[in-house]
């Protein structure tokens, strides 16, 4: 089966070793637990959600099975606004939606630096998007890793080996349930 990672510096694996960033290391734990998966790098460091949105239709030439979404970092990091981000993330789903593509959507949290209300706004855009929609929600892709300064690169942003590896823990079983999605037939 093959699972396309959508997303930026984070899934590209940034600053990482060969073989040590996300998509290598979340493939190598789902063969590990007996899953015979191909992930796909659709990571690409700087991205925004609307780069995503705009390099989908040339990932999905990849046939995948499933998808996670794992964008909005650098949204937040520029201070884009959210409505932008919004339009550009419901791109994204109703792409995969139109292909029967099952979702895990990681969500990113905006830095504080962007003051409460626009912190409020950006987080609400994946939650209200989980809701309206049939995906797998994780609403912190970072969870565990940010701010922890034993997990992440010297840049405090980028996660390190160690911090990729919790990455993967936190989310695999959510990966795995997106995968059993995939793995069953679309209703009607």
């Amino acid at each position: 089966m093959t699972l396309l990672a959508l997303g930026d510096s984070l899934t590209a694996g940034y600053g990482l070793p060969q073989g040590q960033g996300f998509v290598p290391r979340l493939e190598a734990a789902l063969r590990q637990r007996g899953r015979n998966v191909r992930v796909v790098n659709g990571g690409v460091s700087g991205d925004t959600m609307a780069g995503g949105a705009s390099r989908l239709d040339w990932l999905l030439a990849e046939n995948p099975r499933a998808a996670i979404v794992a964008l909005g970092a650098n949204d937040g990091l520029r201070g884009l606004p959210v409505p932008r981000m919004a339009a550009a993330l419901d791109t994204i789903l109703d792409r995969l939606e139109a292909r029967r593509i099952p979702v895990l959507l990681a969500g990113m949290y905006a830095p504080p630096n962007l003051g409460a209300e626009y912190g409020r706004e950006f987080q609400a855009v994946f939650a209200r998007a989980a809701e309206r929609r049939n995906v797998i929600f994780m609403p912190f892709f970072l969870e565990g890793v940010a701010g922890e300064r034993a997990l992440n690169q010297a840049d405090g942003i980028h996660p390190n080996a160690q911090g990729v590896d919790r990455m993967v823990r936190t989310i695999l079983p959510q990966v795995e349930e997106l995968l059993d999605r995939a793995a069953t037939p679309p209703a009607g």
